[in-house]
């Protein structure tokens, strides 16, 4: 009896033509979901007959609630080779093998550029009213040349990030906990003296940093009004690294000239939700990674990570059964 495999979160449609699934269709049935599964029971109910599950990054959360209420899993890959969003040690307490796959640090970099290209240059009211036939011009832009970059987090990401802003003749600085003037020297960008004093001198401020205990609300009230009110916000990391109240208060109350964001506490955004409709907010749904490349790589090694899982040699792992 073939096992079942069902691959969650293909909103585009591809996994099935971007995976050479029928390496492993003699001993796999997979299926693939195109939409959302809104919460345990839903996930619970669509993938209970499964082995294996595929999953895309954190969209589908999996905690130890979870792996309780799918006794027939055996195998959970996630793209990528980190995924706060699943409880290892649970997984291994049920006997769950968790594995991933290599993820580019390129399309999260880029995408920060397209957001931060968006506010300066006000590209979608514009290019709405050009659609729409209204007003020909209605905004100044921002100049990058000569403007402050504060970039926080200075990983790989982050570096890639700032020589960019190097490349439009921006004046960097950089900023974390843990960063070193010798790190920062490495990337040819200032170490900003503090938190604070980054914040208080950019002119565009971005985040590419891991969200854990002491990176969570990193960005509050108190850090959003020392920010100059012409000075813009970018957050393609991780929602909760921003107090998301502080941000539509920042917003409604022009403590800043506008923000950007392609990661939100709850996603998919809910239609209700306040920041759909907050004043000078460009916002994405999690588009940072989508690209090509990186799903070509996702659901190649998903297959692979199946094979070697076949043949009792799981590889790209995070995960293992707990033995003995």
């Amino acid at each position: 009896m073939k096992l079942r495999c069902a691959v969650l979160d293909d909103h585009q449609g591809v996994a099935l033509g971007l995976g050479d699934w029928s390496r492993i269709a003699e001993q796999v049935d997979v299926r693939a979901l195109h939409h959302h599964l809104g919460g345990e029971s839903a996930v619970a109910d669509a993938v209970g007959d499964c082995e294996i599950v595929v999953i895309m990054r954190e969209r589908t959360p999996f905690p130890a609630t979870l792996f309780a209420r799918l006794p027939r899993l055996r195998l959970l890959i996630t793209s990528g080779m980190r995924n706060a969003s699943v409880d290892l040690a649970a997984a291994a307490r049920h006997g769950v093998t968790v594995c991933g796959t290599s993820s580019n640090s390129e399309p999260p970099a880029e995408l920060t550029w397209a957001l931060i290209l968006g506010l300066a240059r006000h590209v979608v009211p514009e290019a709405g009213a050009l659609r729409s036939g209204g007003r020909w011009q209605s905004t100044l832009g921002t100049d990058l040349y000569g403007r402050r970059l504060g970039v926080i987090g200075l990983g790989k990401i982050g570096t890639q990030v700032a020589r960019v802003g190097q490349a439009f003749g921006m004046e960097v600085a950089a900023w974390s906990p843990n960063l070193t003037e010798e790190r920062a020297a490495e990337a040819g960008v200032e170490l900003a003296a503090s938190k604070e004093a980054l914040l208080a001198a950019a002119d565009f401020v971005t985040l590419h940093l891991v969200l854990g205990e002491h990176t969570r609300g990193l960005l509050g009230e108190a850090e959003l009004k020392q920010m100059r009110p012409t000075a813009y916000l970018v957050n393609t990391s991780r929602a909760g690294l921003i107090d998301q109240d502080a941000l539509l208060k920042a917003l409604g109350e022009g403590w800043i000239a506008g923000a950007a964001a392609d990661v939100f506490d709850e996603e998919p955004l809910p239609p209700a939700h306040p920041l759909r409709t907050a004043p000078n907010f460009l916002g994405l749904p999690h588009l940072g990674y989508v690209t090509r490349r990186n799903y070509d790589g996702y659901f190649q090694q998903a297959v692979q990570d199946i094979e070697a899982f076949l043949a009792g040699e799981p590889v790209r792992t995070l995960g293992r059964p707990a033995t003995g």
